[in-house]
Formats: structure tokens, sequence, C-alpha cells
């Protein structure tokens, strides 16, 4: 395995001296139909090993595949979301290539009539507007799954290699752009922006759940460099599966700078494949082929797809609102600053859940504020997505409200939130069964701080000869000798008042 290291690669802003970065973005969308997309198969994440399969996603002899419908209307709605048009009459195709996940050895996919084709989306990213534009969307099927046994877990030294046809067959959008130009300094980062877009478009879509840690959506970027002043653009490579936003934009940064130093030496790039590590660095995979190696022909079992002009107007009225529309409306709605809105819409999975927690009640404030700090670190320590954390939006909106009257205060909604992460219940079931509420008794608030005075004279006498600032050592005494529960402006106002 050759591996470039740090000190060999260009550095990013020398390489944009002297050369211009031209993009290619292609992401493999999966579809959340109930089945797969040429027959009647499961398609349930997870599940064991090769459960979900039968003689068609198989490929086994005198198997016919049937198309499914559910799957061309998404790819529709995907296509007219991207403002591509689409096609009255398409058919697929047999790729041909040696896939060891795929048992029929050829898959299923569009060549040269894709549904969908000559679109493109701008991007907003930092103020600049980006124009992306898609080249097409086209239907086909994933692969299995290999797991390799022995070694690191992959195949170089592995003592041998499984493979699980559950994923097998499950429908495929492949969304491919035209070369992309003009991006400068920030083409990474607008990379990450627009698969950003693509997960959010395909959530708001309601046809993918779009998470690139289970594989829903993954990135082949493709990278290259042209000199500058050059009019031909220059070999590239592609970085395959790449399935994080921050992977994206670290795979294509790294690439950059390890192709401006091939140039840079008089060599050549090669036009390969390359394998993203996530310490931080590429390796090269197989030499890229081109159309005319896969050997592309029409696939005979499968009749053409002639989707109506009516279908098609129809599912146009079935569109939501784009997502940057619906990010603006509700930053103006909540009344945040573009870098609280940042923190948002960086937390996977925030935005959804900050909105349905505003929906059932909460400030936005509030909402903000609970899903970014207390749930968003639970979500980190379990290993888990934002919205896999077992508090609804509902319990976040109740528990707040026990903050507004009064029976919580902030540090105690935090120890409230535990027991509700526990499974004891919702937040008012935490609260009566760990006795947390706010102690409001005066009688009781008057007795701790006399008490606290009474264990430190020395405090006392310096709050008395004008240093107020030494209050915090009374009122914190007086908090712990209450476990927490006492409102701590109003045992502060008590102290200055005995202390007077």
């Amino acid at each position: 395995m050759s591996v470039f290291a740090a000190d060999e690669l260009m550095d990013y802003d020398e390489v944009l001296e002297r050369f211009d970065v031209v993009m290619g973005l292609e992401v493999h969308v999966e579809l959340n139909t109930a089945s797969k997309m040429w027959c009647g198969c499961a398609t349930t994440y997870g599940g064991a090993p090769n459960t979900h399969t039968c003689p068609v996603c198989l490929g086994l002899p005198g198997s016919l595949p049937v198309v499914n419908g559910k799957a061309v209307e998404s790819a529709i709605r995907i296509g007219l979301a991207l403002d591509c048009g689409i096609a009255e009459w398409c058919r697929f195709a047999r790729k041909n290539y040696f896939y060891p996940d795929m048992p029929k050895d050829y898959q299923v996919s569009q060549y040269d009539e894709p549904l969908c084709f000559d679109g493109g989306v701008d991007i907003e990213f930092d103020g600049e507007s980006y124009r992306i534009p898609i080249e097409r969307v086209h239907m086909e099927e994933d692969a299995g799954k290999l797991v390799h046994v022995g070694g690191a877990g992959r195949i170089q030294g592995a003592d041998y290699s499984l493979v699980d046809y559950n994923r097998a067959g499950v429908p495929l959008m492949e969304i491919v752009t035209r070369p992309i130009f003009g991006t400068g300094t920030r083409g990474p980062e607008v990379a990450r922006e627009y698969m950003a877009f693509l997960r959010d478009l395909m959530r708001a879509l309601g046809v993918s759940e779009a998470r690139m840690e289970r594989g829903n959506m993954r990135c082949d970027a493709n990278v290259s460099l042209m000199p500058k002043g050059a009019t031909e653009l220059g070999i590239r490579t592609e970085t395959k599966n790449v399935n994080s936003l921050r992977s994206v934009e670290a795979a294509l940064r790294y690439e950059i700078c390890r192709q401006g130093a091939v140039l840079s030496s008089g060599a050549r790039v090669r036009q390969e494949t390359r394998m993203w590590h996530e310490e931080g660095f590429t390796t090269a995979g197989r030499s890229k082929e081109t159309a005319e190696d896969y050997r592309y022909f029409p696939e005979p079992d499968l009749v053409p797809v002639a989707p109506s002009r009516e279908w098609v107007e129809e599912l146009r009225a079935t569109l939501p609102e784009p997502p940057a529309a619906r990010r603006a409306r509700l930053q103006a709605e909540w009344g945040f600053t573009d870098l609280e809105m940042r923190d948002v819409l960086g937390n996977e999975g925030a935005l959804d859940l900050v909105e349905q927690t505003v929906a059932a009640g909460a400030g936005p404030a509030a909402a903000r504020k609970w899903w970014l700090t207390e749930l968003a670190r639970h979500a980190n320590e379990a290993g888990i997505a934002l919205d896999e954390v077992p508090m609804t939006p509902a319990q976040v909106t109740a528990l707040q409200a026990l903050v507004d009257d009064g029976t919580l205060t902030d540090k105690l909604a935090r120890v409230v939130i535990e027991g509700v992460l526990a499974g004891e219940g919702d937040p008012a079931e935490v609260v009566a069964a760990r006795g947390l509420a706010v102690v409001s008794d005066e009688g009781a608030l008057s007795k701790a701080v006399d008490e606290a005075i009474a264990a430190h004279p020395d405090v006392a006498q310096k709050i008395r000869d004008g240093k107020v600032q030494a209050a915090g050592a009374l009122i914190g005494a007086v908090m712990k000798a209450m476990r927490g529960k006492a409102d701590a402006a109003r045992v502060r106002e008590l102290v200055l008042e005995k202390l007077a």
C-alpha cells in the first residue's frame, strides 16, 4: 500500500496557485422502498445474513425481475427536485463487471437512457452561490456486502471472506454531476455542502433515510487538476464510497494535494479508483475502466419505463419545500443568528428535532439548547445518531415547561434528562420519583442560609465588610446542603438580606 507522507504532499494553497480544480461527484442513494428493485424481498436494514433473498435477487437461472413502481416514482421525484428533465421512454442495461458481492456477475443499471437528465442546483455557502450541474439521475440496484474475517477486517490479510446478499437488489439511485468548475479555493467545502444538500433533500422527499454511516448515501469523489490557463481536463481519480460529509471534504483536499505533488514532480496522474482511509489518506484501487470496458447492453428481461406526462406532473405537485428555503424560513421564524443556525445544521438530524420541539410548544432557544448540549453529548457518548436518542421532542418540551414554571433549575433539568434516557418515564415522572423539584419553602431556605452563615463566619464577615462577591461561597454551601434543589437567585437574596 503506497501512501504519500504528509511532507510529500503539495501545500493546498500552492496547488491552487498553479492549478484549477475540477470536481465531479457521483452520489449513490439507497431508496427506502419496502421491497427490492426487482423482487418482493424486504429491504429492512440488518437481519440475519442472507435471510432477505430469493431466486430473483440471487440471480438464479429462470428467475425474472419486475421493476419496483415505487422506486420509479421516487426517482422521478428526485429528478424533478434537482430540476432535471424526465425521459418519456427509457430502459435498463446490463453493466458487466466482476462483482464478488453480486451473484449475477452484472449489475442492472441504466446507461445511455437515464430516467432523469440535465438538471442542476445552486448551493449557497458563506454568502456565495455555486452552481452544481446535474448530468443524470439513473436507477440501478445495490450489491451485497462482503465481510472479511481475520486480519484487520480488510481483504488484505483476511483468512477468508463471507458475503451477505440481504442488500443485493435494494433500489439505488445514482446522481451524477457534470464537471464542476469555478469553486476556487473552496472546492472540497462546496462538495461537502452539496452532500449535505442532497441528504436534506432525500429526507424532505421521504425517499431515503440518507444515513451515510449506514451506507444509505455514499459518494464517489472525482477530482482532477488543470494547469492555470489550460483548456483540456486533467486525468482524474475517483475516490470510492466516501461515507461522511467530513470525509468527502477531507478526501478531496488530500487528492488535490497528492495530485499537485505528482504533477509538480513531472509524473502523470494515473486514472484509477482510490480508497479513502479515515486516518486521512487515499490509496490506489484499480485502474478506472471506461464505459466500453463494461460492455453495456440492453437488459432483455425488463420492459422499458415510459412515465406519462400526467403522472410526472402529479408527482411534481407532491414536491416539498426546498431544503434551502425551509432553512431560511425557520431561521427567520426562530430568530437565530447565522452562527446559531449553522450549529443546528451542523448536527445531523438536529433541524428536524428542533422544529418538532418548537411545534410541541417549546421556545426555539430552549429547543436548540437541549438538543445541541445534553442530548448531543449523550448521542456522541452512546455512538448513535441524534434522532436515535431515547427522548422525544414532546418530552423535551415538557422538561422545558418544568424549568419555565420554576419546578426545575437547569442543573436539575440535566438530572431529569438522565432519568428520561434511563427509561424512568416522562420528565414529570422522573421529578416525582427522584424528588428533584426546586425547594420553594421560604422557611427551609432561610434555615439553610442561617446554617451556612454560622458555619462560615469568616465569609459572612467579608460580606458585611462590603465584599459582596464572597456571597458565592455561602450560596454554594446552601446548594450543596440542599442537593442542588434550591433556587440560587433566591438564596443570594436571603444571604445579602441577612448580612446587610
